[in-house]
C-alpha cells in the first residue's frame, strides 16, 4: 500500500497534526528532517506555517519548493502516540 497525507493541520512552530492512510493520526515534530538548503527556511514558525497540502502527491509542501515524503513523516511517530492505527 503506498501511503498518503489524507489531512494536516499546524500543531505547533515545527509540528503537524497529521492523518495518513494508513489509519494513524498523530503529532509529528519535524524538526528532525529539517535540515539542508531547501527546509532549513522551514525552521522560521511563519514560513513553517505556510504549507499545503498537495491534493495529487498526497504530501504536505512548502511554498519555497520543499515537500516531504509521508513515508518520512510517518516514520517520526512515536508507536505509543499513534492515534487510531488499526
Amino acid at each position: 500500500m503506498i501511503l498518503h497525507i489524507l489531512h494536516a493541520e499546524l500543531a505547533g512552530p515545527a509540528s503537524l497534526f497529521v492523518t495518513f492512510s494508513d489509519g494513524c493520526d498523530a503529532t509529528v515534530d519535524l524538526r528532525p528532517l529539517l535540515s539542508g538548503p531547501v527546509f532549513e527556511p522551514l525552521l522560521d514558525p511563519n514560513m513553517f506555517a505556510k504549507f499545503t497540502l498537495d491534493t495529487v502527491c498526497k504530501t504536505v509542501c512548502w511554498p519555497n519548493g520543499a515537500d516531504l515524503a509521508p513515508e518520512a513523516i510517518r516514520s517520526l511517530v512515536p508507536a505509543e502516540q499513534e492515534i487510531g492505527e488499526p
